[in-house]
């Protein structure tokens, strides 16, 4: 079954032939096969190290892998959702290597790591990394492993402080943590000497040639698609997400230059092309993009894009998609509120949002799906209301039209605007409530799990205290009663889990990620904040460590 992953896939590189002495890789996704092989970042990363002829590099999912090295000199995390650490401890083990950093010898691997989720914010898996890799691998990858290479004959502490220099590379072990106490905020983060760069930052790519699948299977998740990257991050900066503040600046394929050759070269061996990205529809040549794809000899390629700017969906969109065999498109309105949408700023009208159902209904599709929030700072129960509203409004505009509204709870992220905000416990009423109202409409609803936003948001605010707790969890079991579990085996030597998840932060606390450079300042962060405060409603006062009585209470929707 495992050698079967791997026999069928059709390779869109060529891998490099060793020319002399090469160094044993293990590149690992901690995630079964099928998901691991749709991840973009994870291909394009596998590819990068397989056409250098320096390295050996074998595949390792939790379901199977190539044939492995019996002493590898580097083993590499490609990690891209928070839950999947518990694997990266699993497969630690099962290779004999320590899960703490500071117990490794000379006999061990590198262990290093990268992906959205560690360049946002890695401290609380820091202390099981050697290194990680912040930011994008076309400009981190190869000074990573020319240094690698240039200190083999280094002893460990050594090889590490040489990376160290290497801008991205961020050698958790050499930063010291303080605490203003143990159970309270971080005091500050500094590296161990003068020698270690105080601030490793973020490294960004800033090409016009964008990233490409190197590898089509069918037994990927999206089954036989070729997958082209049309944009990275997104010029709309809404305040919450992290899609788009952590990947600044928005970058664009160009259309004749990469975008056609990149789609010309996966069609020759599959009909399945998927444009990925932020925000697809925002690329300035997107209209040309489409011409090309509506030419005759493509009528029988099925194209699927990834969420669209709402107002770009017009009916030469909405027939292209048709044409080309999908059925839905799917768009993100955070809320039917147009204050809360400023609030986000997501600059969009509620007209804007009921042409994109009309357009899409028009254009042939028989499904809109929409991406909503609960929880959102600055919520009030009539935001939730408006979105009932939104949707009931839909269903008479579109008529027959099947729409599908996702929502999730608000979850603060690192080197965002929403970074000092926590989660407000009523947000899971907000959900029930609205899930009860779509089901009066006729609407599907499909809400997020909000233990697995409490447990996300603990991630994405932790700092490297939860590590030892991580790893207690780990054996306790994935649920959010093993969390509270190990919080009260931990009492007295960390902050609760309401610290992590639900207080609003002081602007002026030390935050677990001040030390790692992101895309903007913190001053610039703290702007953009007050903007969203500045439409917060009349008596509705962030408070800079708590949350206020839920503004939920006795309100009605529906």
């Amino acid at each position: 079954m495992i050698d079967a992953f791997f026999s069928e896939e059709r390779l869109l590189f060529t891998p490099a032939i060793a020319t002399g002495e090469t160094l044993p890789v293990i590149f690992a996704f901690p995630n079964e096969y099928t998901v691991g092989i749709t991840s973009l970042g994870y291909q394009v990363v596998w590819a990068t190290l397989v056409q250098r002829p320096d390295l050996a590099v074998t595949r390792l999912f939790t379901d199977g892998h190539e044939p492995l090295p019996a002493a590898p000199a580097l083993l590499g995390f490609s990690v891209s959702w928070e839950l999947d650490y518990i694997n990266i401890l699993k497969i630690l083990e099962s290779l004999g290597i320590p899960l703490w950093a500071s117990e490794r010898t000379a006999e061990h691997p590198l262990v290093f790591g990268g992906g959205p989720v560690l360049t946002a914010n890695p401290e609380p898996f820091a202390p099981f990394f050697d290194v990680v890799l912040l930011g994008d691998g076309e400009t981190l990858l190869d000074p990573f492993i020319d240094t690698v290479v240039q200190t083999q004959g280094c002893d460990r502490a050594t090889q590490l402080r040489q990376l160290a220099q290497v801008p991205g590379v961020y050698v958790p072990a050499l930063y010291e943590v303080t605490y203003q106490s143990a159970t309270g905020p971080i005091a500050q983060v500094t590296p161990q000497d003068s020698d270690i760069p105080p601030r490793p930052e973020k490294q960004t790519y800033r090409g016009n040639v964008l990233s490409t699948s190197t590898v089509v299977t069918k037994r990927a998740a999206w089954e036989n698609i070729y997958m082209v990257e049309v944009v990275r991050s997104c010029p709309e900066m809404c305040r919450f997400c992290l899609a788009s503040y952590l990947t600044l600046p928005f970058r664009t394929a160009t259309v004749p230059g990469a975008l056609i050759p990149a789609i010309e070269r996966g069609l020759a061996v599959t009909n399945r092309l998927g444009l990925l990205g932020a925000s697809v529809t925002q690329h300035p040549e997107f209209e040309t993009l489409l011409d090309y794809l509506n030419q005759p000899q493509f009528d029988g390629v099925r194209v699927s894009l990834a969420s669209v700017r709402t107002n770009t969906v017009n009916r030469k969109l909405t027939e292209t998609l048709t044409r080309h065999g999908s059925r839905s498109i799917t768009i993100a309105v955070e809320s039917g509120s147009e204050r809360l949408r400023r609030i986000v700023n997501k600059k969009l009208d509620t007209d804007d949002i009921v042409a994109a159902a009309v357009n899409a209904k028009a254009g042939g599709l028989s499904s809109l799906k929409l991406y909503g929030m609960a929880g959102i700072p600055g919520e009030m129960p009539a935001d939730l209301e408006a979105t009932v509203t939104m949707m009931s409004t839909l269903k008479k505009a579109a008529p027959g039209l099947r729409l599908t509204l996702g929502c999730s709870t608000f979850v603060p992220k690192a080197h965002t605007p929403f970074q000092w905000y926590g989660v407000n416990r009523a947000a899971d009423k907000g959900l029930k409530r609205l899930q009860k109202s779509m089901g009066a409409l006729g609407v599907e609803f499909r809400p997020e799990s909000y233990n697995w936003s409490i447990i996300q948001t603990l991630i994405s605010r932790g700092d490297r205290r939860l590590a030892p707790l991580l790893v207690q969890v780990r054996d306790y079991g994935d649920s959010l009663g093993s969390y509270r579990r190990a919080f009260k085996d931990f009492k007295g030597q960390l902050p609760p889990l309401e610290f992590y998840v639900h207080e609003d932060w002081a602007t002026d606390q030390p935050l677990p990620w001040d030390h790692i450079g992101g895309p903007l300042p913190k001053a610039t962060l703290l702007k953009h904040r007050e903007s969203a405060i500045a439409e917060f409603p009349e008596g509705f006062t962030p408070t800079p460590t708590g949350r206020k009585k839920s503004p939920y209470s006795g309100s009605h929707l529906g």
